[in-house]
């Protein structure tokens, strides 16, 4: 049974009010199906706009479908109620793409990881910081950064903060929403190299989204090629790389320069 399964799933966003009172709409999803296996890396691939965000967001029900279906490990997540999506988000866990935006810059470090502690657990205050700890050094961190606010940091540094947030209750997936598109491709490469260890570590499934190519080659099992809210097609890296069918992923690797991430 795969992780996740997405069946015929589509987000129509209202627009602006047009001559006549009549809403415009847009798809930003339309019609997709796809498959995520428990332990791979399924690489989102696309343009801006493209609606690979929105999908991921969707698949957390961070926003909610107009249509569609979306299991995890068999179960239907637009049927679970407010409690047991609160039970389900311990498994299923987000990266943003903006490493100061996401983190709230009134909260120490130590405020920020110990958050989903807080709302999902019963912990002491000692095991709580025990565990953020661990976190931060999980990341490439040191706990002295515990008692810093996320301006003290560089962008480098606060994405790893967002990654130690994301593995706190330790998920079964994590959306990795551009996590490496605000930074340069140096530390890009060191935060896509630690993706991968922690892939390891702690036995995690990705939904990788990326504009990069060379990024998502790097880093997925299997890749995903999103246009204007469609999935054009899905394959093995080496397949969509080496042998790509749609002529949009065609002109897609031959605008993308070579990046070398190892």
């Amino acid at each position: 049974m795969a992780l996740v399964e997405v069946r015929h799933l589509t987000k129509v966003f209202a627009g602006e009010t047009l001559l006549g009172g009549r809403i415009s709409e847009v798809c930003a999803v339309d019609d997709v199906s796809l498959t995520i296996e428990r332990g791979e890396t399924l690489g989102l691939v696309g343009e801006s706009g493209s609606g690979k965000s929105t999908l991921g967001r969707l698949i957390l029900r961070l926003i909610e479908p107009t249509l569609g279906e979306i299991f995890f490990e068999g179960r239907d997540l637009l049927r679970a109620n407010h409690s047991e999506l609160r039970h389900l988000r311990r498994d299923m866990q987000i990266i943003f793409q903006d490493p100061f935006g996401s983190l709230n810059p009134r909260m120490r470090v130590a405020d920020v990881l110990a958050e989903p502690y807080l709302v999902h657990e019963k912990m002491t205050a000692e095991t709580v910081r025990a565990k953020t700890s661990e976190l931060l050094k999980a990341v490439g961190l040191d706990a002295s950064a515990l008692t810093r606010y996320p301006h003290e940091f560089s962008g480098g540094q606060r994405q790893r903060i967002g990654i130690a947030r994301a593995l706190a209750l330790r998920p079964k997936l994590i959306v990795a929403d551009e996590p490496v598109s605000a930074l340069d491709v140096s530390v890009g490469a060191q935060i896509v190299n630690l993706l991968q260890r922690l892939q390891r570590e702690f036995s995690l499934t990705y939904l990788f989204i990326s504009h990069s190519m060379p990024v998502v080659r790097y880093l997925s099992t299997r890749i995903a090629v999103m246009r204007f809210g469609k999935l054009l097609e899905v394959g093995s890296a080496e397949q969509i790389t080496e042998r790509p069918q749609d002529s949009y992923t065609q002109s897609l690797l031959a605008a993308t320069p070579e990046i070398t991430l190892s």
